[in-house]
């Protein structure tokens, strides 16, 4: 068995293609362009119910601020503020333990 491996976009829409000029024989495909009978099976799936868009790896990708509703748009503006006043925070403790140091050494 042919353990998966990273494939591109074009890797896949080239896989399923030929997936199903060969009467969707996955095992066949999975041998051929070695990767796995899951992958080529998950791929061709896919392809048949939502079209070639479907094979677009999507993890990791964020919405714009567009797409996001109105809740996931103040979450995300609260994510960034807890970061900044985290951040903040970090440096006043930084200034304070400094300016210790400092009268420690007079």
């Amino acid at each position: 068995m042919t353990k998966g491996r990273a494939t591109t976009f074009e890797e896949r829409i080239k896989i399923v293609k030929f997936c199903l000029e060969h009467q969707q024989n996955h095992a066949q495909t999975a041998k051929e362009f070695q990767v796995s009978y899951q992958q080529v099976y998950s791929w061709t799936n896919k392809y048949i119910k939502f079209g070639v868009d479907a094979l677009q790896d999507k993890r990791g990708k964020r919405k714009s601020e567009n797409e996001m509703s109105e809740l996931e748009n103040l979450r995300a503006q609260n994510t960034l503020l807890q970061g900044e006043n985290s951040r903040k925070q970090m440096e006043i403790d930084f200034l304070k333990k400094l300016d210790e140091i400092q009268r420690w050494r007079q």
